[in-house]
């Protein structure tokens, strides 16, 4: 299959793009989809090839989702888009108790195939109402089906096949993702909804991360590979149908489990995925988990630095987890700075060319 190198927000783009040629039942819903930055890049042209077929709704999040449901009762496939995540708090009496519960309540008659967009991430000191990852409050609700890609390739597959899913799929995009690159297809391919992705292999410790923080474990993998720390990453791509057999498997080979949460540790998928892998292995491996703080997100730079989970506290976990002091390596130190430099320089912004708002 040929491939070449694409951006999140383009393979996103792609995906949809390409469904929607394929299927005239397929439309887009969303604040601000033709706007000039065109939601980072993910709806691009859409609106202009398939102009009655993608809408710009009003400011009523509420009543967006209530239309898109009636639309998926009768046969169309709808894909609404938040360009934040907090958006969707002011539709959640519409996703909760009617799309994730029509399909259930029928006896199976119905079907809402809908794609409900929510963007994640902090940037340019947007705070608490604007910086949320909320990934564990929809996966805790039956009937919904959560996916958080990481990269490009998964972000094209996973799109696909949300759309052509015939109940509702949340799909949550963390915005500083949208301009990395990774190998896709050209062709369209769907990736299930329903697992895990094991990255790299080690005897070491386990890693479990999602989005943005599986950059992050892929960093500082290539760091520890030099030290001969190997590290096993397995990437978290859905959350909701959670699946830990793959996490379960190489705890009982590395009895090490770091998970890195992009949202609160406290009622998080961290802490569900460590009931799960306790019941089966009880207290025979050693565990830590990094999220954000349990409190709203700061605005202040000097706060931000400390609320999130970083490259750095990720690498403080595993040394301490693995017992190994490489604090006086010259060549491990040599090798932080250079991450800090990077660190350091866009604390709260993704890179040079991130402008914001959103």
């Amino acid at each position: 299959m040929k491939v070449r190198n694409l951006s999140f927000a383009n393979a996103i783009n792609e995906s949809i793009f390409q469904c929607m040629k394929k299927d005239n039942n397929i439309f887009v819903m969303g604040e601000g989809v033709g706007d000039p930055k065109e939601i980072f890049g993910t709806t691009r042209v859409l609106s202009k090839k398939f102009k009655n077929r993608v809408y710009d709704m009003p400011l009523s999040e509420l009543a967006a989702t209530g239309i898109i449901i009636g639309c998926s009762l009768n046969n169309l496939r709808a894909i609404l888009i938040h360009q934040r995540v907090d958006f969707s708090l002011l539709s959640l009496d519409q996703i909760i108790n009617l799309a994730a519960k029509l399909h259930y309540m029928s006896n199976g008659v119905h079907k809402v195939p809908i794609v409900i967009r929510m963007i994640v991430g902090r940037g340019w000191g947007q705070s608490a109402q604007h910086s949320q990852s909320l990934e564990v409050l929809y996966s805790h609700i039956p009937g919904l089906k959560v996916v958080i890609p990481s990269n490009a390739y998964e972000a094209k597959g996973l799109m696909s096949s949300a759309i052509y899913d015939n109940n509702p799929v949340i799909f949550i995009e963390h915005r500083w993702l949208h301009d990395t690159y990774s190998n896709v297809p050209i062709k369209n391919y769907k990736l299930k909804l329903t697992s895990t992705h094991l990255l790299t292999r080690g005897n070491d410790i386990t890693i479990v991360a999602s989005s943005l923080l599986t950059t992050y474990a892929l960093t500082i993998y290539q760091l520890f590979k030099l030290f001969n720390i190997n590290v096993e990453i397995i990437n978290l791509r859905v959350t909701k149908p959670l699946e830990v057999n793959d996490i379960i498997k190489s705890v009982k080979k590395t009895k090490r489990l770091l998970l890195l949460d992009p949202g609160m540790t406290e009622y998080g998928i961290s802490s569900e995925i460590i009931a799960k892998v306790y019941e089966k292995l009880n207290n025979k491996f050693q565990l830590s988990r990094l999220g954000t703080k349990n409190f709203p997100t700061p605005v202040s730079k000097s706060l931000i630095k400390n609320y999130y989970p970083d490259i750095l506290k990720i690498i403080d976990a595993v040394l301490i987890l693995t017992n190994r002091d490489l604090k006086k390596n010259k060549k491990f130190q040599t090798e932080l700075k250079k991450i800090k430099i990077n660190l350091n320089r866009y604390i709260d912004v993704p890179n040079k060319n991130f402008k914001g708002p959103f």
